[in-house]
């Protein structure tokens, strides 16, 4: 399977679910509430610390928990139209969803390995909403755009509730805070974003005057 439809299938995590009516009317020690399933704030912040040591790089309480509401919320909602996924089809997605060379550390960690878990139901859940047969289906994107629609509709009658220490969520997120999908983690943040081609220094002309200002405009005559 291709690099590309990784990031597809990781991506899908991080489907926009616009809810209803989402207050923090938490239970003492929940993190949130997705409907009939709550999320604790040990758990959040435990899979947050083990996410961490899996990537050898942060993963926040706040991407981890994103992370675990969408679960619930795509869980029940397959749950609610009978849709199966067995065993074997999680462990084949789980080991295309963390960045290359990381998927050992998930595994050796009960708690990264049961967050990874999680993400991959949701992610074959997503899948199989939209019609598909899971992460290996050839036409998986048709089928998380149809499965992304699903959810959407089906969201809108499930209450999120988020204790007031993690925010407020908001058309599929925690304040606006991107995806906490595995799938943006590469190489390149491991090793510090590349400065874009716009911010990138221009190269000198060797025929330039080392001397003159480079702030001066070029069409200027020089001075008698």
């Amino acid at each position: 399977m291709s690099r590309n439809l990784v990031k597809v299938t990781g991506a899908l995590a991080s489907v926009v679910l616009l809810l209803s009516g989402c207050a923090a009317g938490t239970h003492p020690g929940a993190a949130a509430k997705v409907g009939k399933t709550e999320i604790s704030v040990t758990d959040v912040d435990e899979t947050s610390r083990a996410v961490t040591t899996a990537l050898g790089q942060p993963y926040s309480a706040g991407a981890a928990l994103s992370v675990l509401v969408n679960s619930a919320l795509v869980n029940q909602i397959a749950e609610q139209r009978s849709v199966t996924i067995t065993d074997a089809e999680v462990a084949d997605a789980m080991k295309l969803l963390p960045p290359e060379g990381t998927y050992d550390h998930f595994a050796k960690d009960p708690k990264a390995n049961s967050f990874l878990r999680e993400l991959a139901e949701s992610v074959i859940g997503i899948i199989k909403l939209g019609g598909g047969t899971g992460v290996k289906d050839p036409k998986v994107q048709e089928a998380q755009q149809a499965g992304q629609g699903v959810v959407k509709d089906a969201a809108k009658n499930i209450k999120v509730d988020i204790a007031p220490r993690f925010g407020k969520w908001t058309d599929g997120a925690l304040d606006g805070q991107v995806s906490g999908s595995l799938s943006t983690l590469s190489k390149e943040t491991k090793a510090g974003q590349p400065t874009p081609p716009n911010q990138q220094q221009p190269q000198q002309d060797p025929n330039a005057d080392p001397n003159a200002d480079p702030n001066a405009d070029p069409n200027q005559q020089p001075q008698g």
